[in-house]
């Protein structure tokens, strides 16, 4: 499976690799701007600053737990601590302190994981963060952003910097297709169209914007017109853009590389519920974990393809 080939798309750059040469330019610009890493700098991407700005690069070890508090405590001295490891070590080991050292006191903390959702691959199902955004939209006061494509994640990268308070950015660790260009705009809680349509809407953010915009070119030869929206923020959502697309085609498909619980499924439903109740339907992983396989052996398996969003909009238009 070539994410994005149906929809034209030309392969780009991984979101964690953007967010690693970003981190060094808003360096020069941000002289307050430290890391603070857990031993895994050069799978993050954050040992790009590091070689840059080593005397503002702190690496702590393989303790996440500490790595958290630490940056709370930088935070509070003035510091903008960018704290970085895969997903599933920075939500899943060091929540509690995330929670008690950044998010209850407000710190303008930013959390950073990487290698997120089960595209991973051969590492296997303990590495893959599939339930980081569930904890991270958990906690009040965290902005949960996910980039879908290199261009946007440089993008969110300064965002999330700009930005005052607590935000969790979620990168991948696979080259995913260019949707974006240096021209596009980005703000953090307002969401993108990339795509009219007035039959249905597809809602996804991160790896999943490419496969929804093939699945959209492939309905586009059967005379469905897809919209297809990039949710790139899952906290705070953007409600209006939300609303728009239930009243305006009726039905919505939201797709991520999630668990089916507490994600940005959970979030748009939420929404629908209370101000526009239209049918809906989902693709995401599921209520499982996945296993350790080559990443698009894995999307294939647990049904993040472009076929199963098809699916998923033929279901939900003939409700």
């Amino acid at each position: 499976m070539t994410i994005g080939e149906a929809a034209g798309l030309k392969l780009g750059k991984a979101t964690r690799d953007a967010f690693g040469a970003a981190l060094k330019e808003l360096g020069r610009e941000f002289p307050n701007l430290v890391t603070v890493d857990g031993d895994v700098g050069n799978s993050t991407r954050t040992e790009v600053f590091a070689k840059a700005f080593p005397d503002r690069a702190f690496n702590v070890g393989i303790a996440e737990s500490n790595m958290v508090g630490i940056a709370g405590g930088l935070a509070a001295a003035g510091k903008i601590p960018v704290v970085s490891s895969f997903a599933a070590f920075l939500l899943c080991n060091a929540f509690d302190q995330i929670r008690m050292s950044i998010a209850y006191p407000g710190m303008n903390v930013k959390l950073v994981g990487t290698h997120a959702g089960i595209s991973i691959g051969e590492d296997g199902a303990s590495q893959m963060g599939i339930e980081d955004i569930a904890l991270a939209c958990s906690l009040p006061g965290v902005a949960v952003v996910v980039p879908a494509d290199a261009i946007s994640a440089k993008k969110a990268t300064r965002a999330m910097v700009e930005h005052v308070g607590p935000v969790y950015l979620r990168c991948g660790r696979i080259e995913v297709p260019e949707i974006y260009n240096a021209d596009s705009p980005f703000v953090i809680g307002k969401a993108n169209t990339l795509k009219d349509g007035n039959d249905v809407t597809i809602i996804a953010n991160g790896l999943m914007v490419g496969i929804a915009l093939d699945a959209a070119a492939m309905l586009e030869k059967t005379g469905v017109q897809a919209r297809v929206i990039d949710m790139h923020t899952v906290k705070p959502l953007d409600q209006d853009a939300i609303v728009k697309a239930a009243t305006e085609t009726g039905r919505i498909v939201v797709t991520e590389e999630h668990l089916m619980s507490g994600g940005l499924g959970s979030a748009i439903a939420t929404v629908v519920a209370r101000t526009r109740p239209v049918p809906m339907e989902f693709v995401n992983v599921g209520d499982c974990y996945a296993e350790s396989g080559d990443p698009d052996g894995l999307l294939r398996k647990f049904g993040l393809t472009a076929e199963a969003i098809i699916a998923a909009v033929t279901k939900v238009r003939s409700r």
